[in-house]
Formats: structure tokens, sequence, C-alpha cells
């Protein structure tokens, strides 16, 4: 006969101490005393059964964290490669929006609670919609953690009344900027950034990253975008692309490659688009060429100082400019070619495509034709 893995104590009960899955506040393992009357093998399967609920991860770590702390936490953990503009949206939401909830431990959290934070600012559309996406990845976070349970992300996220937001209509560059492009007296490090942004597409940060050593390759016609920058305040950082799809090499047009035959060989420093020293740019000398490159397409459209005619742009203008335009020529191109040259997916590239296919529609034509007797 099989020997008994547990023994009967004096008063009766087989009794033992197992891990439940969760620590203690100094990080050693938090113990449970399991125990049975009826016998060892009884005792056995509750532990076994313990043992399963843990490894499957229906456990949850206890934990007396407060919700904005947890929240403060996560930021730091999770987002900090961000870019300064995302931080700084995050810290908002938590800093003036979340913070309301101070008093609130994490595991106590509900959907009420969301709600609430909705509530106090429903007359601020955009705000709403920071503020769910933000709480909804902190509990899913929480969640993955074992800091709450499992079902806990729908109990708390689905079903909140939001406000709905309608994003402002990215748009193309019109005519006149295109040609305020040609015709504006911009110096050598602008037009380059200029047309660096119009003739690749390329975001801000990646276009800044740009070392002539490394990402150009005049004779094949080629850039390579594997690094972007980062400004951390004032200061800037190489960081990787936006995302896996944002490595990617993109073929030059002949005005860009032409120009940048020219424009390499004077530089002292790496970097295409760079500060005093020839090394990277920083955040307000950066600033102060946009607001110059701004001012030179105005006048060269025929406005003044006083007088705007062009406005309204941004550097991500240029971008959806070049998506667009790409859009334009399908199916000599396909949607996963401009998708791959973007650095971007493909649902992304079909939102601009299915903008201009609708440009190009004629209803009236097609209904007429489709129904003709």
């Amino acid at each position: 006969m099989a020997k008994a893995k547990y023994a009967r104590g004096k008063d009766g009960f087989f009794r033992t101490k197992i891990w439940d899955g969760t620590y203690n506040i100094d990080g050693s393992k938090h113990r449970v005393i399991l125990s049975s009357k009826k016998s060892s093998a009884d005792l056995e399967k509750k532990v076994n059964e313990l043992k399963t609920r843990v490894n499957n991860g229906e456990v949850i770590q206890q934990t007396e964290i407060l919700f904005i702390d947890y929240a403060r936490e996560w930021k730091k953990a999770y987002k900090k490669i961000r870019e300064d503009n995302t931080l700084r949206m995050y810290d908002n939401i938590i800093e003036k929006h979340l913070i309301i909830l101070d008093k609130i431990k994490l595991q106590d959290i509900k959907r009420i609670h969301f709600q609430l934070v909705i509530n106090n600012s429903r007359d601020k559309s955009r705000t709403c919609q920071q503020i769910a996406l933000t709480f909804r990845q902190i509990i899913k976070t929480a969640v993955r953690e074992k800091r709450l349970y499992a079902g806990a992300y729908d109990d708390i996220c689905e079903g909140i009344d939001i406000p709905h937001y309608k994003a402002k209509e990215k748009r193309a560059l019109y005519p006149e900027e295109v040609d305020a492009i040609k015709n504006a007296d911009f110096s050598p490090m602008e037009r380059c950034f200029v047309y660096l942004i119009y003739g690749c597409g390329l975001r801000r940060g990646e276009a800044l990253a740009l070392n002539k050593d490394f990402h150009v390759n005049v004779k094949k016609k080629i850039l390579n975008v594997q690094t972007s920058i980062r400004f951390d305040g004032n200061s800037p950082g190489i960081k990787d692309p936006k995302s896996h799809n944002g490595f990617r090499q993109i073929p030059m047009p002949d005005f860009l490659t032409d120009f940048l035959k020219e424009y390499i060989p004077t530089l002292t420093g790496p970097y295409l688009i760079h500060g005093r020293d020839g090394n990277m740019i920083s955040k307000s000398s950066y600033d102060k060429m946009w607001a110059r490159i701004k001012k030179k397409m105005n006048l060269a459209a025929g406005g003044t100082d006083e007088l705007q005619v062009i406005y309204g742009f941004s550097a991500h203008t240029f971008r959806h400019n070049y998506c667009t335009n790409l859009c334009y020529q399908v199916p000599n191109i396909s949607i996963k070619k401009i998708a791959k040259l973007m650095g971007d997916t493909e649902t992304v590239v079909l939102n601009v495509y299915n903008h201009v296919q609708e440009e190009r529609e004629n209803v009236e034509m097609v209904v007429n034709d489709a129904i003709a007797l």
C-alpha cells in the first residue's frame, strides 16, 4: 500500500503550505495553508487544483497600490520611448484627469470610475478619447500582469459612454503650396528637409535622423530608413522608427538625387539636417527652421509677413501628400507596395486610397450606366 503523502495532525486534519501564485511585500512567495479532515488524497487533490489555477494564471497578485500610482508606473515602464507629444498627452491625462481617482486602489477600480472620469470632461470630446485610450491600456496591462482578474478588462472598460470625436481630416498639399516649394528661397538645409519629406514621404523624425554615410545611396537613388530622432526636451536622441514597418528602403525621385549630389559634399558632419556643430539638430533649432520654411513658402506664394496666403500645413502634410499621390497611381502600384514605402500598414493606406477613389467616382454616370434600360 502506497504511503500517504500528508500526515494527519493531532487535531485530525491533514495540512500543508503551498504557494498561491502571489508575493509578499518583500518579494518572497506568499503561501497559504490548505487542509482536509477527510484524507491525505483529498488534501493532495486541493493542492493540485490550486497549482493548476496558478499555472493557468487564474490567481491575481494581491496589491495595495493605488490606481493613480500604478498609472504612473505604467507610463514610466511602457511609454518611455514614445515621442514627446505622446508623453505629454499621457502626463496630461494621468495628472489632470485620472488624478480624481487618487484615493482608489487599483483592485477596487470599477466601470463607474471610468465613466466618472469621462463625464468630468464631456465637453472635450478629444480629451475623452485620450482618457479612454489611456485608461484601457492601463487596465489591459494590469490584467496581463495579474494585478487584475482575467475578465476585468471587459467588466471595467466595455459599455462606457464616450462623446463622439471626429478627427480633423488630413489633407494633401494644395497646388499653390507645391509651386511654393519650387520657388521658395530656401537655404540648402531647408530645401533638403522639404525635398526629403515631399519626395519620400518621411516622418519628421526619420528625415532628421538621416546620416549621409549610412542612410543615403546616391548612386542607387535609395534612402535606407533605419532610425528616427526623438527629442527629450530640447535634446535629440536616436531611436528606432515608429514600428517594425518603419525599417525600409525608399527610391529617391530625380530632383532629390540631383540635389543631394551637390549638397552632401558641403556637409561638415554626418547628418543631412544638423545643428551648428554638424551633429543632430536640437528641438529649438528645428522649430526655428520649420518656421522659416513656412514663412518662405508663404512669401513664394505671394503672401507677406502680414498676409498669410498659405497656412495650416505641417511636416506631416507632406507625408500625407506623398501617400495620396501614390494612391492616384493605383493600379500601376499596389496598396501593399505603397504601405511598404510609407513604413505603415495597408489599413492606413486604404483609408487614403478610399478617399482618393471617392474623389474619382462619377456617381451619376455609374448609376445611369448600371441601371439603364
